[in-house]
């Protein structure tokens, strides 16, 4: 009897604690909080990728991270605890846009765009090929960012000069910003983000990804120039276009780029922010031609694109809030349990997820994930390869994927040229996912 009524008790103690587990309510109690912040995360975000009303960018952004913190739902501390991480961002991409726009003004892009025709000889397709070549170096030493800033202007400038039509040609800068941006470190603002502190050296980054790179480049060029060839083929240029003189702050200016690439180059090798250095780099040199040719910095900096800095400094909050959410651990978990099963299947699992992520919601907040995850614990060399691939290369899918390419929209913007989503998802779905491939097998080799 004794053990029926010892059995008898356990039961009720059993049935008597299960009001104090409440599992199901608890589940949809804690995160009502975090649901409210993922939907703002996930509006905001369709609205720097769709522009409803045509509005900028970076309205959406800044109106999502606000909502955040007017409900309540990231403290304030917190969200400027994400705008300050977004620093070395900011003074890269205002050195840059300080520079391209001193470019344009002192005649830069024109004259290059006189020497690209002269080059091409009146062949489309030499002309595509030296954009190309052209970009690539562009994105390699001076980042992607730059491709999207200083060249595009210059490709309009030459393709206009040779009476051409643009698009074809403007097409290679958006794609080859995305494509070539991971040969170094100081190639894609996006790599000092994922990998933040944790930078490999300049030598150990290019045994990680010198072959990765060549894949992408090469495999981007063969299919967008397929892509473009019935429109190279009906194109007939010009051999030659009255050719500019470069004035003396045109000079400066071209040196003053030249120095950027250098002491960009620099720094990478001595794993040094490279913030800093560009936005000092662009200022003197702005200063310097201005001051020499007498001229007020106003209309330099009227045609800087200055939203640029707040629609990234939103994104920055807006992945604090997934980050405060517990988003971050979730993942993170995920990955390590792939990397426990397998190391190649968590690399292409995590690449290409990272790929499709970034033309949800921009590589930019995805890197920002991304290097959040990577840093919560060592993980294999192939799997962090192939993170900082999909992060990169990935946005060339969609028109909105990276912040190169939204960079690359506002130049065309001042030209008059619209390209919508769809046009430029139908070339991606095209030009991405081949390169995409090759890269990451070359990667997880």
């Amino acid at each position: 009897m004794e053990p029926c009524r010892r059995r008898g008790r356990q039961r009720r103690r059993h049935r008597l604690s299960q009001p104090n587990e409440p599992t199901k309510p608890q589940g949809l109690n804690v995160p009502s909080d975090a649901i409210w912040a993922w939907s703002i995360i996930v509006a905001a975000t369709a609205g720097v990728i769709i522009r409803p009303f045509r509005l900028p960018e970076a309205i959406w952004a800044v109106i999502g991270a606000g909502a955040l913190v007017l409900l309540g739902l990231l403290p304030w501390q917190d969200a400027l605890l994400g705008i300050g991480k977004g620093v070395d961002v900011y003074l890269f991409l205002i050195g840059m846009m300080l520079i391209a726009e001193l470019a344009r003004l002192e005649g830069l892009f024109d004259y290059l765009a006189a020497l690209a025709v002269e080059y091409a000889d009146g062949s489309p397709q030499r002309l595509f090929l030296l954009i190309y070549l052209v970009g690539t170096l562009v994105t390699v030493l001076l980042s992607n960012d730059a491709t999207a800033i200083v060249l595009t202007p210059a490709v309009y400038a030459a393709t206009r000069a040779a009476g051409a039509k643009p698009l074809p040609y403007l097409f290679v800068c958006a794609f080859i910003a995305n494509a070539a941006s991971f040969v170094l470190p100081i190639s894609n603002p996006a790599n000092l983000v994922v990998f933040g502190a944790r930078m490999p050296h300049l030598t150990e980054w290019l045994r990680l990804f010198a072959l990765p790179s060549a894949a992408s480049i090469l495999l981007t060029y063969v299919v967008l120039r397929l892509t473009q060839h019935r429109a190279l083929k009906e194109e007939t240029i010009a051999r030659s276009v009255p050719h500019p003189k470069l004035s003396r702050g045109g000079k400066l200016t071209a040196v003053g780029i030249i120095a950027i690439g250098i002491v960009l180059v620099t720094a990478s090798a001595l794993d040094r922010q490279l913030g800093l250095p560009t936005f000092i780099c662009g200022v003197a040199t702005s200063a310097i031609v201005l001051l020499i040719s007498q001229q007020s910095p106003l209309p330099v900096l009227r045609g800087v694109s200055w939203s640029v800095l707040p629609l990234v400094g939103g994104l920055f909050v807006l992945v604090e809030a997934l980050v405060k959410t517990g988003v971050i651990g979730q993942l993170s978990a995920l990955l390590h349990q792939a990397v426990a099963q397998s190391i190649p299947k968590a690399a292409w699992s995590v690449g290409i997820a990272t790929a499709f992520a970034t033309n949800v919601a921009n590589n930019l907040p995805v890197g920002l994930v991304a290097g959040s995850v990577a840093a919560s614990d060592h993980l294999p060399a192939p799997v962090v390869s192939a993170i900082l691939i999909g992060v990169d290369l990935g946005p060339n899918l969609s028109v909105t994927g990276s912040l190169a390419t939204i960079l690359w929209l506002v130049a065309l913007r001042r030209e008059k040229i619209e390209v919508g989503a769809w046009p430029f998802l139908k070339l991606g779905l095209l030009v991405t996912p081949p390169a995409l491939v090759a890269a990451l097998a070359a990667a997880i080799r």
